[in-house]
């Protein structure tokens, strides 16, 4: 397993991150359990949570992933092994803070529980999930400007929270997710403006179906030392080829949650089986050689997978040893001319 800085810190991160969003949902706590022991023999020591998980999110398993990792946590005494990250929800979910936007309130509110979840006094990674602002995530790429409120202010008062929790030796380091070119920049000029913590991370989705990142961010990610944590590299499942031939395997999360659409519209179903004849043609796992182009780009600080059976638990983690040849990566290309970004 390889391992990268996060940001600038000295933090050591592997190269494959460990998902955990279908716990308490998909998958229970032994299953959890199994996963997070596998992935740690493997040498993963980063783990990915949210206040939020597990997903679909509703008030009745809201925090339950976190649960799970703090019983794990306390039983096989693996906290100063294991870098953990988690997130602050943001608005939009009634049963979590009312659904308003996130304030400074409900940061410290939120990382409080968490905290309390987790089992844990500190965290490695405190993330933002959302912006509190109306702009392009979660499949979103027209802009619709709103005057919705001082955003620069709003991001102010946000890096100031988590300036306080870093002060205080709770939170080790700061990231964002679902966030654009804008953002990250007014996270950044801020930040340096008054002497506050600088993100180390952002949390995007990045796939085959979905290269939008590059477009605005990688360089930025790449030049400011603000790696992409890229979140979705299977598009829900959709890039191991299981839903091909309009396949709905029992237990898949197409197959259970129909609210799930961003991947499989036409384009992106045929994206899919473009890749997936690639992936045959070549003699490789169509999942594996998705994750990999992913591990391969040098923006990325680590790739976020997730499973909710074993046997794509350990796929997914071999995927780290894979390199792809110069004739994939041009395939690769290839079909993304033809098709791009399918599914933003």
């Amino acid at each position: 397993m390889d391992y990268q800085n996060l940001g600038g810190t000295d933090i050591r991160v592997s190269k494959i991150c460990l998902g955990t969003m279908t716990w308490g949902e998909q998958n229970t706590i032994e299953e959890a359990f199994e996963q997070m022991d596998y992935a740690v023999d493997c040498g993963i020591n980063f783990f990915d949570t949210a206040e939020m998980y597990p997903v679909p999110p509703v008030a009745k398993t809201q925090g339950l992933t976190e649960v799970y990792i703090g019983k794990w946590l306390k039983e096989r005494g693996k906290r100063d092994d294991i870098v953990l990250a988690t997130k602050a929800t943001g608005p939009g979910n009634a049963h979590i803070r009312g659904g308003g936007p996130l304030t400074r309130e409900g940061i410290l509110q939120a990382f409080d529980s968490s905290l309390e979840r987790l089992q844990t006094d500190y965290v490695d990674l405190y993330q933002i999930h959302w912006p509190n602002r109306s702009t392009n995530f979660f499949g979103k790429l027209g802009y619709t400007h709103s005057e919705y409120k001082d955003a620069d202010a709003e991001i102010h008062d946000i890096l100031r929270t988590l300036a306080e929790l870093v002060q205080q030796g709770r939170v080790r380091s700061i990231g964002i997710s679902n966030e654009t070119p804008w953002g990250l920049m007014t996270y950044l000029r801020l930040a340096d403006k008054y002497n506050l913590p600088k993100v180390v991370s952002i949390q995007n989705p990045y796939s085959l179906l979905n290269r939008t990142f590059e477009v605005g961010l990688a360089e930025m990610s790449i030049r400011e030392q603000v790696g992409l944590l890229a979140y979705s590299p299977l598009a829900f499942g959709m890039l191991s080829g299981k839903y091909r031939n309009n396949q709905r395997p029992e237990g898949a999360r197409l197959t259970l949650f129909e609210r799930f659409s961003r991947y499989n519209k036409p384009e992106s179903v045929a994206a899919t089986e473009a890749y997936c004849q690639l992936a045959e043609q070549h003699g490789l796992d169509p999942a594996q050689m998705a994750l990999a182009y992913i591990n391969q780009q040098p923006f990325v600080t680590s790739n976020i997978i997730g499973a909710t059976a074993m046997d794509q638990l350990k796929s997914n983690i071999a995927s780290s040893e894979m390199t792809l040849s110069e004739e994939v990566l041009k395939g690769i290309e290839a079909i993304h001319q033809q098709h791009p970004n399918p599914a933003p």
